[in-house]
């Protein structure tokens, strides 16, 4: 596979900022993200109601439209076509949106059948070092892969500090929305601020782990919707009345096999942390709006001294931390006790970072996001791919499969610990490694 990027320029707001909304307020959250990007990928099949003209021509319109709709949700997003001012605030100076125009010398069928893992950061900007250069302050990077076949894969990589998970969907929709040209576009609020006012805070110390020296690997599995239903009922009965939520039950297994393919490098495995993400929207009394833009969300800390813990252990910390953060702390990230809330949170997690003998383990879960629904106007994404592998270590991202009832977690560890990882027979018996991820769709 060859991939060549043909062109980049900047996407400009197509109404510019009224002088009012020049300067966005980040919030205390916002602040305390460090300015990495995260990268989500959709991969469209050619489009159908272009049948008639050559796949350049298609490509191009495709490309075309993306454009002129990016341009126009970004009066919307106009944060997202700024640039970071300082630790506090993003100056909204309409400069604009990075995107990036490749191809690559394959089909998109015959890369969907076998995907190769290794592959897929060639189709985010954030890869090239020369596009990251041209756009290292940009608050927002797109990226147009056409394949040989007149399929294309669209990356979306927008700066953490400014958009979480619930934030890109949000985004995501006015942007569909808009390019197919009916439906309703998603009008941003942006709340943060006016919640957690930012801070004067020290400097916040980049996450990002030297992947050369730690040779962490990324590796995807796939838990379909029985295998899920067979893992419960192995385990019925021993976590209590109410049935684990397929998210515990999946990244339960998964910690299971982690922890015993690390143990079996060490020898000795010390207390286990779980750092696990939590949308803070609805959480909060009153729930805020889904369409509140921001880092609105917060993890919170699953502690375990024994490192021998079953799946049904697993589950109900896990369910245990949940409940003690919602119902004690979610509703206070709020003003002068949200401030102190954070900050000793944060001082915590210092001093866990500092401790040589435990495992800290990361987990955001993207399931039940609609992101199969994303249409532009060409049919809805064939599979979607979620990269944040490059920032840290011991990180599983858990994602809806394409048919919405299975979970695709794509998991990244120590390469050591990685061998044995995926060859646990524990793992294998309901998850299938890297499977196919074509699946026909019918078009209506």
């Amino acid at each position: 596979m060859k991939f060549e990027i043909m062109s980049r320029k900047t996407i400009k707001p197509s109404i510019p900022t009224p002088h009012q909304h020049r300067t966005f307020s980040l919030s205390l959250l916002d602040q305390i993200f460090p300015p990495i990007y995260s990268s989500t990928v959709f991969f469209y099949s050619s489009n159908p109601n272009e049948k008639g003209n050559s796949i350049t021509s298609q490509v191009l319109q495709q490309s075309s439209r993306l454009q002129n709709s990016l341009s126009k949700t970004l009066v919307h997003f106009y944060p997202m076509a700024g640039r970071l001012k300082d630790t506090a605030s993003v100056e909204c100076n309409d400069q604009g949106a990075y995107f990036v125009e490749a191809q690559v010398s394959c089909s998109l069928v015959d890369f969907l059948i076998q995907p190769k893992i290794e592959l897929l950061s060639h189709f985010s900007p954030i890869i090239d070092p020369y596009t990251t250069q041209l756009a290292s302050d940009s608050m927002l990077l797109i990226q147009l892969t056409a394949f040989s076949c007149g399929g294309i894969a669209i990356a979306v990589c927008p700066s953490h500090k400014i958009m979480d998970g619930s934030s890109l969907f949000s985004f995501l929709q006015s942007w569909t929305v808009t390019s197919r040209g009916y439906g309703e576009v998603v009008i941003p609020k942006f709340i943060g601020s006016s919640l957690l006012p930012p801070r004067d805070l020290p400097i916040m110390p980049n996450p990002k782990v030297n992947f050369q020296a730690k040779k962490c690997i990324t590796r995807r599995f796939v838990f379909d919707a029985s295998k899920i239903f067979s893992l419960k009922a192995k385990t019925a009965g021993a976590i209590g009345q109410r049935s684990p939520t397929n998210v515990e039950i999946v990244l339960a297994l998964i910690l299971k096999c982690a922890m015993a393919a690390s143990k079996s490098i060490s020898s000795r495995l010390g207390p286990l942390v779980l750092s696990q993400a939590v949308d803070l929207r609805k959480r909060m009394v009153p729930p805020l709006p889904e369409n509140s833009i921001g880092n609105l969300i917060w993890q919170f800390l699953v502690f375990s001294k024994d490192s021998e813990l079953e799946i049904h252990d697993l589950v109900a910390k896990m369910r245990e931390g949940l409940i003690e953060f919602s119902n004690e702390k979610a509703n206070k990230f709020k003003g002068d006790e949200g401030f102190q809330m954070v900050c000793e949170s944060l001082k915590e997690r210092g001093e866990l970072m500092k401790r040589m003998d435990i495992t800290i383990y990361r987990c955001t879960s993207l399931c039940k996001l609609p992101l199969y629904e994303m249409d532009f106007g060409w049919g809805k994404p064939m599979w979607i791919t979620n990269n944040s592998s490059n920032y840290f270590e011991k990180l599983i991202v858990l994602m809806d499969t394409k048919q919405g009832d299975g979970i695709e977690a794509w998991v990244t560890l120590e390469e050591r610990e990685m061998e044995i990882f995926q060859r646990s027979k524990g793992l294998l018996e309901f998850a299938s490694f890297n499977p196919s991820a074509f699946v026909k769709q019918s078009r209506i």
